[in-house]
């Protein structure tokens, strides 16, 4: 959930360390920091504000050096106040920044201060500090590696310490952490997007490695000890600065480039071939029986939509699970089930988690879905179907997940191929309905003035429901969690046959009804609940294809869908939905882009 930039050189590294820091700001923060070696010494600036005041900061006080790290932080073990903030000293010798969390941290705490270090935050990532400080022996890379056996939970690490100035050791566990590769110079960062601009090579490090970096030589050893050779790859991380144009948000943004997204992430080619999903793909999908879905958040409602797909198009059995549930549970494996897991960022930590998991008991074919082809989850798996969403800044996923729909239906549409339920005309079908969707959401964007006049009464609301059914119950429940995320607004989904089971007991006039309506098979359904909500004084707020002949009236406001879309419906309903949560926000004033407690990627479980 943090972001880690660290640096060796001969130059005064500071302005590198807080543009990395600005180039991660994206994915959240509620502190920063940097530390550098100066004067024999190290240095730090702190803040709980934005990296620009940290910048101010550094400017003010003038801090520079060869050699640091920097940090932006999301709290997870104290308050986002300065004490808390990295990086970390230990005896004004040792600096240190850390993501994830260390689970016996409790257990190392005590036994340090038995040894006499004192604590002065209340963050786990200063038990990592002292205890590296306390096994130090004229050898940071040898402290690292002796501190990181001790440790129980994830983490990724950068350490400094003011007898070694040029020098800086990295660690990872259940975190990403990659080193770059310069002329006379090297760079240590959470993610490759951070260093873009200072270099085009990177090693990505693998679970258990702890890393040295030096002004010209990186060494890595594995979690075994033993010396590692990680192959270096370019890997053109685009870094330019993303402009919002015309728009007040980079969601609004990023809603308004999914034509382009979809359009670069459907294939190219004029059939579904099992090649789009990696070499290997052909044999693995001929042994399989069944597809198992783990993912998280709005991913997992991806693959909650995927199963509708899956088992009617490709006549297959699916299961999703949400990843962080599916690891501690009891489960019967299914060695001929291919696991897909599903991520933007694919550093998801409890989908990567889930992924490993899934492998110790016996799966053998695992499909990464992703937006990062870099990625560890992509690393991780056989086979890989990359989205091109392109680079989203908003916390709340807007393109990333209507390029994962797209993604899904793809591999749906090629089991179904490939296990003889989809013809040629089908298919053929299918690829031309793909093509047109980029026109057809354009279409939808369209709708925009009318979603604002809605959004005015919502921002009013402190509760809503959502309703949809079959293909679009998952598409409810993205539409909930986005109101939720960015707008604060307590919101809950469900399939619109639950209604009598419970939900309508909530329904009043003060409860606005956020209803999925296509013209498809379960219309009639739909529509008497509906009726339902109208009978209870409830006001609803639909999203009607235009040949559904639901029409305003008291209590039924309507907003017209341009057409009906069949199987890949989902994806043009869902940006309504976006649109009314992000114009809701804005009319409540909060941080569209960096809503409250919420990170980017979460790296942590």
């Amino acid at each position: 959930m943090c972001g880690i930039v660290g640096a060796v050189a001969q130059r005064n590294i500071v302005p590198v360390l807080i543009e990395g820091l600005r180039r991660l700001e994206y994915r959240g923060y509620d502190s920063c920091g940097v530390a550098v070696l100066a004067n024999g010494e190290p240095k730090r600036a702190r803040s709980v504000a934005r990296v620009a005041d940290l910048d101010d900061q550094v400017r003010d006080t003038r801090l520079e050096g060869v050699t640091g790290i920097a940090h932006t932080r999301w709290a997870t073990h104290g308050a986002p106040v300065t004490d808390n903030a990295h990086p970390i000293f230990s005896r004004n010798e040792l600096a240190l920044v850390h993501n994830g969390i260390i689970e016996n941290y409790e257990t190392l705490r005590e036994m340090l201060r038995g040894k006499g270090y004192e604590f002065v935050s209340q963050t786990d990532t200063e038990v990592i500090a002292h205890l590296v400080h306390s096994l130090y022996r004229g050898d940071l890379f040898a402290a690292v590696r002796e501190a990181t056996a001790q440790l129980h939970g994830a983490y990724a690490i950068a350490v400094l310490h003011k007898d070694q100035p040029h020098t800086v050791v990295g660690a990872r566990q259940g975190s990403p952490l990659v080193v770059g590769l310069g002329q006379g110079e090297n760079f240590l960062a959470s993610d490759a997007l951070a260093l873009a601009g200072s270099t085009d090579r990177f090693i990505f490090l693998e679970e258990g490695d702890v890393c040295e970096l030096t002004l010209d030589k990186v060494r890595v050893f594995d979690r075994d000890g033993h010396p590692a050779e990680r192959e270096a790859r370019q890997v053109a991380a685009y870094g330019g600065a993303v402009e919002l144009g015309p728009y007040r948000h980079f969601m609004q943004k990023e809603i308004f480039e999914q034509p382009r997204a979809i359009t670069d992430t459907i294939p190219q080619a004029d059939s579904f071939d099992a090649s789009l999903f990696g070499e290997n793909a052909a044999k693995a999908f001929s042994e399989i029986d069944s597809l198992l879905i783990l993912a998280c958040g709005t991913s997992y409602y991806s693959g909650l939509t995927a199963k509708y797909w899956l088992e009617s198009v490709a006549k297959i059995p699916t299961q999703v699970e949400i990843a962080s549930e599916y690891r501690y549970r009891d489960s019967v494996p299914n060695p001929k089930a291919l696991v897909v897991v599903i991520s933007q960022s694919g550093e998801t930590a409890d989908t990567l988690a889930a992924l490993k998991h899934a492998q110790s008991l016996g799966h053998k074919h695992t499909l990464s879905v992703c937006n990062v082809g870099t990625s560890a989850m992509v690393r991780l798996t056989e086979l890989s179907f990359l989205t091109h969403a392109g680079r989203e800044i908003g916390v709340a996923s807007t393109k990333a997940f209507t390029t994962q729909l797209v993604a899904l239906f793809v591999l749906a549409a090629t089991l179904g191929k490939l296990r003889g339920h989809v013809s040629a005309t089908q298919e053929a079908d299918y690829i031309k309905q793909l093509r047109h969707l980029p026109a057809a959401l354009n279409s939808v964007l369209a709708l925009e003035p009318q979603i604002i006049a809605w959004s005015e009464e919502f921002s009013r609301k402190e509760n809503a429901l959502f309703l949809g059914r079959g293909l679009h119950y998952p598409i409810a429940l993205e539409g909930a969690l986005k109101l939720k995320e960015i707008s604060y607004i307590h919101a809950e989904a469900y399939p619109a046959g639950e209604l009598k089971h419970g939900p309508l007991a909530l329904v009043t006039e003060a409860m606005p009804v956020v209803t999925v309506a296509p013209n498809d098979a379960l219309l009639e359904k739909l529509k008497s609940n509906i009726q339902e909500v109208r009978a209870r004084g409830g006001q609803l707020y639909v999203f009607a294809d235009a040949d559904t002949k639901i029409v305003n009236d008291e209590g039924l406001h309507v907003i017209r869908m341009p057409e009906h879309y069949g199987l890949l419906s989902p994806i043009l309903h869902v940006v309504p939905l976006q649109m009314l949560a992000y114009h809701t926000a804005c009319a409540r004033g909060t941080d569209v882009d960096k809503p409250r407690n919420l990170a980017k990627s979460v790296t942590v479980e």
